[in-house]
């Protein structure tokens, strides 16, 4: 028997307070244990419930060296109907306590906020549209601190606020974007004891105008009075410089006071040269910010950072997860599966020794039993 099993780590500590909603004179495998054989077949590479339950029978030597399994694997029947009975919001409250216990996320960490649909997830039949959620990635843990799905026929502006509500922030940087930039998002944040940068857009036209007015003519000259600062990036064909200007003025906006906290306007300048094409295309981006309007390369570094949740998080589910062809129907089994999907996720991408992309590690965890068990104790 393994000197440290699942059931001794802090995981299952966590996940030991869902509610199994099952009558108890039906239940022939238990909760515990099924949850144990989906995470480690999210992270092997199962995709579906059927999969699931082959997986497990392939590898139920191996599970009853620490589970009891009394009358083997679950069917995959079992597997659907357990994960459309389990509450998505108490399961994901237990994921997040766990991923804020040994993920340490302290102060000055980058939370990404930013929203995700599950596409082929919408019904038809039933009139239901897909499954849309909003996460909260953890760009320098390289991990999902959270995840809150957007009500029916609403959309994140409302299920941003719970997810802040579930999350422990002090002193953390939360980012998001322009669909995010409303008061209460911002109160919120303050309320949570973090700072923010939002990106500005037309969605707030007034405050939006504010922010462009105080730059103007930066950008004619590098000569400025305003804190700065420039990268230079060269590759793939492609040249990109991106210049950020900070500044305090922000009382020239006659409602800034309604925007908790807010103590610097940021603008984001790229200008990106496609050398095959012999294109040049310059973007500018604002943004308000909380900090405080003395450090433009820290505030570039910030900004850079949240769209890690694309590139690292998003485009990981799509690919190496292939989340978008996920057909489950059941609104509450398909919310259970990604989060399922964003535990596999973030604890393959705490392996820094592996010299494989995600579609890789997941194949090493299939084959080899030892990996596997350091991914789930955290001995990676």
């Amino acid at each position: 028997m393994p000197d440290q099993t699942p059931k001794d780590a802090s995981l299952w500590t966590y996940f030991a307070s869902l509610r199994d909603k099952r009558m108890e004179r039906c239940r022939k495998h238990s909760l515990q244990d099924i949850l144990v054989i989906a995470i480690c077949g999210f992270i092997c590479g199962v995709d579906n419930w059927a999969d699931m339950e082959l997986f497990g029978w392939a590898k139920l030597d191996w599970f009853r060296t620490f589970l009891e399994l009394p009358h083997g694997i679950p069917s995959h029947d079992t597997f659907g109907r357990v994960f459309s009975m389990v509450e998505p919001e108490p399961f994901a409250r237990c994921f997040t306590q766990w991923v804020q216990t040994v993920a340490d996320v302290t102060e000055g960490k980058v939370v990404a906020i930013d929203g995700k649909a599950v596409r082929r997830s919408f019904d038809k039949a039933s009139q239901k549209g897909c499954v849309h959620l909003v996460n909260a990635w953890v760009a320098e843990n390289r991990c999902v601190l959270g995840q809150v799905a957007c009500e029916e026929k609403s959309n994140e502006i409302t299920a941003i606020p719970q997810l802040l509500e579930m999350l422990a922030l002090k002193g953390c940087i939360v980012t998001l974007d322009a669909m995010g930039c409303q008061r209460a998002i911002v109160e919120k944040i303050v309320e949570r004891g973090a700072d923010y940068i939002i990106a500005l857009k037309g969605n707030q036209e007034t405050l939006h105008e504010a922010a462009k007015a105080a730059f103007a003519g930066e950008g004619e000259t590098k000569k400025t009075a305003l804190a700065y600062t420039e990268t230079f990036e060269e590759g793939h064909g492609r040249v990109e410089t991106r210049r950020c200007w900070v500044t305090p003025r922000v009382e020239a906006y006659e409602h800034h006071a309604e925007w908790r906290r807010l103590r610097s306007f940021v603008l984001l300048e790229s200008e990106r040269t496609e050398r095959e094409k012999n294109e040049t295309k310059v973007e500018r981006r604002y943004f308000i910010s909380s900090l405080s309007a003395d450090d433009a390369r820290r505030t570039l570094g910030i900004v850079r950072k949240h769209w890690s949740v694309e590139n690292d998080l998003h485009w990981s589910l799509d690919v190496a997860f292939r989340e978008d062809e996920s057909r489950v129907r059941e609104r509450q089994a398909q919310q259970n599966m990604a989060m399922m999907r964003r535990l596999a996720l973030s604890l393959l991408k705490q392996d820094t020794k592996t010299k494989a992309g995600i579609a890789g590690r997941r194949k090493k965890a299939g084959w080899d039993h030892d990996y596997l068990m350091a991914l789930l104790t955290h001995r990676s």
